[in-house]
């Protein structure tokens, strides 16, 4: 948490105005985009930042659609290629499917052949989910999690289940998991998780429980570059579309949040400078 006041924003996409002494790779000009650890500071027209976070845009990926992906995307790569490694043919149950970070899980385990199956709290973020790659959709605030993913998976339960929902859902998903499955809670909507004693986790099938957080998969360079390579990658030959689903002025950044705050907003929303 900031103390006020500051400037919000971790992501973003544009073009480099000027370069620093020493700065080698890019040139005034260049269409780049950042996922920062810090400093935050987005919500701007202009800004400095290390040479070493940008990233340079490909000539198909536009600066809307960068902009859109940045954190979630980079988030979903990591998740599920570095965090637990999907294979195809593996349940996975995705929680709050049809967010701005699931719609983009949905398309990206689509993709790795996984039989995909999505927590959603309406009828109609069922749909948006399914459209966008979920093979199976459980409307959590009206059917038990772990009983419906028993029903879809005929008993084999999930290797892997990546939770962004938090305290209300985090019980029935560790239930939903495979012998020797991962745990995978990455976000607190609902409230932050109670702790769990590792009795609990031997006793769910010797299952594995991870906290994970960007910051820790994109802390150098390397790591930098080649996350976002595979997110482009997967944008690129189209196996992931964002889906932007408001396109704000800056100007009316409170506009935006209270839209957010309402949960009026589906998918992705940008801010424009």
């Amino acid at each position: 948490p900031q103390d006020p006041p500051f400037t919000p924003g971790v992501e973003g996409a544009g073009r480099v105005e000027a370069v620093g002494d020493g700065v080698e790779g890019l040139a005034v000009g260049d269409r780049v985009a950042y996922t920062s650890n810090g400093p935050i500071g987005s919500y701007c027209e202009a800004r400095v930042m290390p040479a070493w976070r940008l990233v340079r845009l490909p000539d198909d990926i536009g600066d809307e659609v960068a902009a859109a992906l940045m954190v979630k995307g980079c988030t979903v790569e990591y998740l599920v290629r570095r965090t637990y490694a999907v294979q195809p043919g593996d349940n996975v149950l995705l929680t709050a499917a049809a967010g701005g970070v699931g719609l983009v899980a949905c398309q990206w385990l689509r993709a790795l052949g996984a039989n995909v199956i999505g927590a959603v709290g309406s009828p109609e973020k069922a749909e948006l989910a399914q459209a966008h790659g979920c093979d199976h959709v459980i409307l959590y605030r009206e059917e038990d999690i772990t009983e419906r993913v028993g029903e879809i998976t005929d008993g084999a339960m999930c290797r892997v289940v990546y939770d962004s929902v938090g305290a209300s859902t985090f019980e029935p998903c560790l239930r939903s998991l495979a012998r020797r499955g991962m745990m995978v809670t990455f976000g607190n909507a609902s409230g932050p998780v109670d702790p769990v004693p590792p009795l609990a986790l031997a006793r769910q099938g010797s299952v594995f429980l991870t906290r994970p957080r960007l910051a820790d998969y994109y802390a150098t360079r390397e790591e930098t570059v080649a996350g976002i390579g595979a997110l482009f990658e997967m944008v690129s030959r189209g196996a992931i579309v964002p889906h932007i689903g408001a396109r704000y002025p800056l100007r009316d950044v409170a506009r935006a949040h209270r839209d957010l705050e309402a949960r009026k907003t589906v998918g992705s929303s940008v801010l424009l400078a």
